[in-house]
């Protein structure tokens, strides 16, 4: 197969053979027969802006260690354009390795070991893996039937927590992945009352937060009132493809800058310079690009309605608002549901995802791993070309079960 270049559309740039030579693990893990349509990996080439940056920098030799306030200055640029954040708060910043080995990092500044962390399942699957890792205790919060917060069942979980230990949080995913909602202002001016009232500290993993699809705009939790005690994380990892270049930020509300203060120096040796400058650039100087990409995943969300319709009839979703991310309900296909070894093990098959890869070879994350309420669902990255998404659905339709 063959994928058609476009001048506009970063989606539809590479063919399948060329994105076939990439090494990640998108690309490696399965057979070349298998299209991966799983991993949080986007089939795009880099964006012009940070891939002169990346030039520049080994031009330079600039492979050094990270050094300044760059990087946040790029996302506080972006935050005033993109979500009118205008009073972005660069002197409480602080960078990170990665969005989830910085939250990791900030919940050992506000819980102790065996408190409680709360999580709204289905959710990304390594909050499970990384917070018991931390010898913290995981409790689940499902979300509502309509994949939305559901406030009654956090006040639950935030209680429980709280009868846990002293020091509970609550890891917030905004936008919420698998599902694709983009968490509305009331909605989390809720959450920061919610946590006001039992005592939780709020971590909220932004890193989705460019990938607010037309339709929607996104929230900054730390803008929220009542927020003013959480945290932040930022990357631009998902939205311009640089999973590889290791670099995140990590931002304290006002109320919350002594307790990042405490935050170990030696925890801003594990980004990469060269992740750091690519970072910045993105922020700085990928907004072209990336509104290239929104438009492209737009089309291709808009896509994926009749592809289900015509070739999974029985597959039920709800359009995601943000992310690259579809959550797939297959409950109705009458296959097997049962799940393998539970929440947070990423890489774990079982139900429709197993059925898909076997008969379909299209690779998909099975939902078993994403916590209570995912067995019988699939996560589906589009952020591929329309050719791919169409030759992937119509594959997996035609491996259903008569």
């Amino acid at each position: 197969m063959v994928v058609s270049a476009d001048d506009g559309n970063p989606l539809t740039q590479l063919t399948l053979d060329r994105l076939r030579q990439r090494t990640s693990v998108k690309w490696r893990l399965y057979p070349p027969d298998v299209l991966p349509l799983w991993v949080a990996e986007q089939d795009v080439p880099l964006a012009p802006p940070v891939a002169e940056a990346l030039r520049r920098a080994v031009e330079l030799g600039d492979t050094g260690y990270a050094y300044g306030t760059a990087y946040a200055e790029a996302v506080g640029g972006f935050a005033a354009q993109r979500w009118d954040w205008a009073d972005f708060p660069v002197g409480r910043t602080t960078l990170v390795p990665d969005v989830m080995m910085g939250t990791v990092e900030v919940l050992r500044l506000v819980t102790g070991p065996g408190d409680a962390v709360v999580v709204t399942p289905p959710v990304y699957p390594p909050f499970y893996a990384f917070v018991s890792h931390a010898d913290r205790q995981v409790i689940e919060a499902p979300l509502g039937t309509d994949l939305r917060l559901d406030p009654a069942a956090l006040e639950e979980a935030f209680r429980r927590a709280r009868a846990i230990g002293d020091r509970p949080a609550f890891l917030l995913c905004n936008p919420h992945n698998p599902t694709g909602v983009v968490h509305r202002p009331g909605e989390l001016a809720t959450v920061a009352e919610l946590a006001a009232r039992h005592g939780v500290r709020v971590v909220a993993d932004e890193i989705h937060s460019p990938l607010a699809l037309p339709g929607a705009r996104f929230t900054p939790y730390l803008t929220v009132p009542g927020a003013a005690n959480a945290f932040a994380l930022v990357s631009a990892s998902k939205a311009w493809n640089l999973a590889g270049l290791k670099a995140a930020l990590a931002v304290a509300g006002p109320d919350a800058a002594d307790d990042l203060a405490r935050m170990p120096e030696e925890v801003s040796h594990g980004p990469s310079h060269v992740g750091v400058l690519a970072h910045t650039a993105a922020f700085r100087a990928g907004g072209q690009w990336l509104d290239r990409l929104l438009d492209g995943l737009d089309a291709n969300r808009a896509l994926l309605g009749p592809l289900l319709a015509e070739h999974l009839p029985t597959v039920s979703w709800r359009p995601p608002e943000g992310t690259y991310l579809a959550w797939l309900d297959c409950r109705n296909l009458g296959v097997p549901t049962e799940a393998g070894d539970g929440p947070g093990v990423a890489s774990d098959l079982a139900g429709p995802a197993r059925m898909f890869l076997d008969r379909a070879r299209v690779a998909l994350s099975s939902g078993h791993v994403f916590g209570a309420g995912g067995a019988g669902f699939v996560r589906l990255n589009f952020a591929t070309s329309p050719a791919v998404l169409t030759e992937a659905v119509t594959r997996m339709g035609r491996a259903v079960p008569a």
